[in-house]
């Protein structure tokens, strides 16, 4: 999984504060408008639409929100760091602070299928969170996400 292929410094935040899940979605919308340049009401809301199929909380503090989207030539991701973990409806019940959001082209099934995998076989690695829980900012994050892929590729 090439990490560098889906994420920019720019979709890459840490210390993100936000006080509900109703919240996120629309935060994530426009921080996917600013750096992508697609709707931030379209993103949020097709989110919330995967959402409500079912929490995309996986377990251990960690969720994966996908959606597909039209106006998106690749697949593309977007990844937040909490400052304060929130309630997600998680598998094992615990709260969530790391999301990485994947975001496809309506026709991406097996690249979409791909990355989704990918991004959470890294996540699931214990040491690979907890370095990512601990970044002290954007930069350190998107280098910890970027420089993750060939550690653990090995």
């Amino acid at each position: 999984m090439n990490l560098s292929s889906l994420l920019y410094p720019a979709t890459v935040r840490a210390h993100v504060q936000i006080d509900s899940k109703k919240a996120l979605f629309p935060y994530i919308g426009e921080l996917a408008s600013r750096s992508l340049g697609l709707d931030a009401g379209e993103v949020s809301e097709a989110l919330l639409e995967r959402e409500r199929l079912g929490s995309t909380g996986f377990g251990r503090g960690i969720a994966l929100p996908h959606a597909k989207m039209a106006d998106l030539s690749g697949v593309r991701g977007l990844f937040l760091q909490l400052t304060r973990p929130l309630d997600f409806n998680s598998v094992d019940g615990l709260p969530v602070d790391l999301l990485f959001v994947l975001l496809s082209p309506v026709d991406a099934g097996a690249d979409h299928l791909k990355a989704l995998a990918g991004v959470s076989r890294m996540l699931r690695n214990e040491n690979v969170a907890e370095r990512l829980r601990g970044a002290k900012n954007d930069e350190a994050l998107y280098a910890m996400l970027s420089d993750s892929e060939a550690r653990d590729a090995a």
